[in-house]
């Protein structure tokens, strides 16, 4: 039953997800208010298909503060990539710059609000994300980071990437840190089982602590739900 849900899914998400690039490359050109809502119409769109399709529910532990903050994500899944923009507001997100370069979709992601980092381009794309977050801050939107880097399995906890902290100390902004726990459901292959997904929002941290304790903090916040697949099943 999952292998063909998934496949529904995949079937449906993924071409209606060309036809928003398409309509919104075309929209984007008006402002960023109908870029906006082309987006968010497409976040929409694949909450749905989770819910009603794949039998994947989300469950919200705490609360997401409105506001301009720095959010700091867990990232287990493609699933929170999506999600998380319905659930923070429409935050300015930082992503790796291939993502960025697409053609059509890149386009939009940057109509839309993004920073775009080089992974491998060291102390220049320090410099580029710092830029790019003050830029974003004007925009007074929230910005959401994951700050390991990249997708990491379920009972990994890898160290922070120093793009983080340095971000953090550019923007000056309160960090919310959420734990989610995506990647018991939504792992690397295709099929996709159901179930719920929990995202724990942690207790807010100011801005301005020193690097080692702001890291601390955010590891252990969004680490918070790392517990072995078959206690939170």
């Amino acid at each position: 039953m999952a292998a063909l849900r998934s496949l529904i899914y995949a079937a449906v998400f993924y071409p209606a997800t060309a036809l928003w690039v398409v309509v919104g490359v075309v929209i984007s050109l008006f402002g960023r208010a109908p870029t906006l809502a082309v987006v968010l119409s497409w976040v929409e769109l694949h909450h749905w298909l989770a819910k009603h399709v794949l039998g994947i529910r989300t469950r919200v532990e705490g609360s997401i503060p409105p506001g301009q903050y720095l959010i700091a994500v867990k990232h287990q899944s493609m699933f929170e990539t999506i999600e998380m923009v319905r659930l923070t507001h429409l935050p300015v997100i930082v992503l790796k710059k291939e993502l960025a370069d697409i053609p059509f979709f890149g386009w939009m992601t940057r109509r839309y609000g993004v920073i775009a980092v080089e992974r491998s381009a060291g102390a220049k794309a320090l410099r580029s994300l710092v830029k790019e977050g003050e830029r974003a801050i004007a925009t007074g939107r929230p910005v959401m980071i994951y700050p390991e880097g990249t997708r990491v399995a379920v009972g990994e906890t890898p160290e922070l990437q120093s793009g983080f902290a340095a971000l953090y100390r550019a923007l000056g902004l309160p960090v919310v840190p959420i734990a989610m726990d995506s990647g018991r459901l939504w792992d690397r292959g295709l099929v996709h089982r159901d179930g719920t997904v929990t995202f724990k929002v942690g207790e807010t941290i100011p801005p301005r602590l020193k690097r080692e304790e702001i890291e601390h903090r955010v590891h252990a916040a969004i680490n918070a739900l790392e517990l072995a697949p078959e206690a939170r099943a």
